[in-house]
């Protein structure tokens, strides 16, 4: 029951501001992580960062590392330690939760100053471990695997780790990123604050991918329209993409000056922090411009695709399980069929794929605060791809009303996205699905056709 058709585009949202998280919010995570700690008997985790991998870190601390690495040592009685190397160490002061700086000059980069009498183990014995006794490892991953002891699988770097050990050698130790990720993980939901500190976010990419579309025009370079995929010097999650035709020339993966033609299979990406936006289609007015080989490309791919994020949409609500959506878009989009191999959607946070409860046999349960993105990814030999990644956040009555009396600007914009989906695309969202951008679930699968989008049956 879907349509290409004339309909009224999404408008931009103006006046976008960032919102901070407040002290109370920072100061909820650390209680809830010390309960969380308590709860499965650790009395020290140690949280490593870098800039890819340092959202745990700044969970708690409010920043990254930027460049150089980062420990967060933290003790159940709340004694907080970060040890630094030598451009962060003035950081320090500036974290969210009282912390006392540690000064490692083997976190800093190579070549700079490393004048130190103590060895690895002696910085860190000044943290306080050596009276723990069961001591949690938290990188940036919580390993699902069936072939290894997933609790033994530690992704920080092999010299910090065996500098512990060799400190507290009667301790125990385990993975615990699952205290932060994966099912029951603090980082899986949010509260109003942080809902708003996302959103910012999230709408920027949508207005960004909204810009491109408009913008998009044979004869221009995926450089040129890679512009509009950034905004306001904001950091992105996600590498940027604007490709035309074939992909990962010479290995390739950035936006160059190659010119966009005609016929071109094209995927654009861009993401900040709280949501990302993806566009995959072609560079064509209808089918008629297809190559004769996919002119039944709407049928094939981009149609049965969209029924599935309608599906999926529609679908959604806090209570239901992980296993209860998958089997859903496999219903409607069958994996063997149309080539889809990763979890069709995922929770999106500071970084773009933080986790996913969405997968076979999945007992984890959709939660108010989980902010998703529509994630389906289709791969049928012989045609280009189709996307319209975008995000929602699953919200129940409290915690919309705390939206809504917090931040009625944005509730405002909500609600506008909300009509935008119900009305033009014929998606009938649940009062607990709330849009995180006016981008949400709008696709145009023909790029150069600026009228035409997907829409359901009113």
């Amino acid at each position: 029951m879907i349509q290409l058709k004339e309909i009224k585009a999404p408008e931009l949202e103006q006046n976008l501001v960032p919102v901070a998280l407040s002290d109370e919010t920072m100061e909820e995570r650390k209680e809830k992580l010390l309960a969380k700690m308590k709860e499965k008997g650790y009395d020290t985790i140690v949280i490593y960062a870098d800039l890819e991998h340092g959202s745990n870190f700044e969970y708690i601390c409010g920043f990254l590392p930027r460049f150089e690495e980062a420990l967060l040592v933290l003790h159940s009685c709340g004694k907080a330690y970060m040890v630094l190397g030598n451009e962060n160490l003035n950081k320090a002061a500036k974290s969210r939760i009282e912390v006392t700086a540690v000064h490692m000059p083997y976190f800093s980069l190579p070549n700079q100053p490393m004048d130190t009498e103590k060895s690895v183990a002696e910085i860190l014995g000044q943290c306080g471990l050596e009276k723990a006794k069961n001591i949690g490892f938290v990188g940036w991953k919580n390993f699902t695997g069936k072939f290894e002891d997933n609790t033994a699988l530690y992704d920080i770097p092999y010299f910090i780790v065996q500098a512990i050990m060799s400190i507290c050698k009667e301790a125990g130790f385990s993975n615990a990123a699952g205290l932060f990720i994966g099912d029951g993980g603090l980082r899986t939901t949010n509260n109003a604050n942080e809902f708003a500190h996302y959103e910012f976010g999230a709408a920027l990419a949508g207005n960004c991918i909204l810009e491109v579309m408009e913008e998009f025009d044979e004869g221009k370079t995926e450089m040129q329209l890679a512009e509009k995929l950034a905004a306001f010097g904001q950091p992105h999650n996600v590498v940027t993409i604007m490709a035309a035709g074939e992909r990962f020339v010479k290995a390739n993966i950035y936006p160059t000056n190659k010119v966009i033609k005609k016929g071109d299979r094209i995927s654009i990406t861009t993401g900040f922090k709280g949501g990302l936006q993806s566009r995959g289609g072609y560079a064509v007015f209808s089918e008629e411009e297809l190559p004769e080989s996919e002119k039944d490309y709407l049928k094939m791919v981009a149609i049965p695709y969209y029924t599935a994020v309608k599906t999926w949409l529609e679908t959604i609500y806090i209570g239901m399980d992980g296993n209860e959506l998958y089997d859903k878009i496999e219903e409607v989009l069958p994996k063997a069929q149309y080539g889809w191999s990763l979890n069709p959607g995922h929770l999106c946070a500071d970084e773009e794929w933080l986790a996913s409860p969405v997968y076979p046999g999945s007992e984890e349960l959709i939660k108010s605060g989980m902010l998703f993105q529509i994630d389906i990814i289709p791969s049928v030999p012989g045609y280009g791809g189709i996307s319209c990644e975008s995000g929602v956040m699953l919200a129940d009555k409290a915690l919309r009303e705390a939206i809504k009396k917090q931040y009625p600007e944005m509730w405002n914009r909500i609600q506008k996205r909300r009509a935008y989906i119900r009305e033009e695309l014929a998606i009938n969202l649940s009062e607990e699905v709330i849009p995180t951008s006016n981008a949400t679930a709008y696709c145009r699968p023909f790029l150069l056709n600026k009228k035409a989008a997907f829409t359901g049956s009113k």
